[in-house]
């Protein structure tokens, strides 16, 4: 969990994202230019790449944008699942460009082309390989800090550039100095299996918020040992969790003394939330109390009735 202020947060996922704005346009112009120069299909499927990264940069600053908007009437939750739609855009952007570059990689390995001036698309590849691994440092820190998704699935890609350039090197020096023609198509197809492999992987964590998929076991077992230090929470059961951008919401029910008033359970578990928030920031906690000894069997699952009933 993250411990910063909104306002902070999205000042910081912003120049991320504006960041890989112009990073992506830089890379543009520069591989464009190597890639008809050197007719290079390693050098086409990074450009095709780097295209595609400035698309989902785009909209990578659209969704960090809305997920920083406070909750509204429409939105009670808040915004925060903007950025997981906007993590699901990117992996579809980056499965279509795979398949774009494996489908070219495979008609040049079939026509048996060689390419041409593969000094210039090298010297090109190490300097977007030096500007991407500056990007990539600085998209870590603001992760560390703010906690985006959307920021760490385009530093993943970003990440995933670093050996796209390389392997262009090495297939155009292959290709043209040791002279295995065909060696930079069979690299363009390497890079479409790479791409589809990243893609596969940045698809999980925006599924899981998508899905509302319970909280990772370690952060469950760590919010559970901090209940267990409340005596009001002893009774603590019906334990459920999500996460939505980097806000977390947790909700469970407490058994409480049937000698309770309606008004000591509302102040005593009202001072617990306060203190477990503190302990949890940008989480919002929700208790429900049942009279001791009750279980509701609507917020069971399935096989806990079928358990109850036994």
């Amino acid at each position: 969990m993250t411990d910063i202020a909104p306002e902070e947060r999205a000042k910081l996922t912003a120049r991320a994202a504006l960041a890989s704005i112009a990073m992506a346009i830089t890379l543009i112009v520069l591989k464009s230019y190597a890639a008809l120069e050197t007719s290079s299909m390693a050098m086409l499927g990074s450009l095709a790449d780097s295209a595609l990264d400035l698309v989902a940069s785009l909209v990578v600053l659209l969704g960090v944008r809305i997920a920083a908007q406070p909750a509204d009437f429409e939105h009670r939750f808040g915004h925060g699942k903007a950025e997981a739609l906007a993590s699901l855009l990117q992996v579809v952007l980056i499965t279509l460009s795979a398949i774009f570059i494996g489908f070219r990689a495979v008609e040049r390995l079939l026509a048996g082309a060689q390419t041409a001036d593969a000094e210039l698309g090298i010297g090109v590849s190490i300097v977007a390989m030096v500007l991407t691994a500056a990007l990539i440092t600085y998209q870590r820190h603001v992760v560390v800090r703010t906690g985006s998704v959307a920021i760490s699935t385009d530093r993943l890609h970003y990440a995933s550039d670093l050996a796209l350039n390389g392997s262009v090197i090495i297939a155009l020096a292959l290709d043209q100095f040791a002279g295995l023609t065909g060696a930079d198509a069979v690299f363009g197809i390497l890079i479409a299996l790479w791409l589809l492999w990243g893609a596969w992987s940045a698809s999980g964590n925006a599924l899981n918020q998508l899905m509302d998929r319970e909280w990772p076991d370690e952060l469950r077992e760590r919010f559970l040992a901090a209940a267990r230090e409340y005596p009001e929470l002893a009774g603590l059961h019906d334990f459920r969790t999500r996460t939505s951008g980097t806000h977390h919401f947790a909700q469970f029910h407490v058994w409480v003394p049937a000698e309770w008033t309606v008004r000591e359970a509302h102040d005593r578990l009202d001072a617990v939330e306060e203190e477990l928030q503190r302990r949890f920031p940008n989480t919002e906690i929700l208790i429900h109390v049942d009279p001791e000894g009750q279980t509701d069997r609507e917020t069971l699952l399935p096989q806990a009735i079928t358990e109850q009933a036994r």
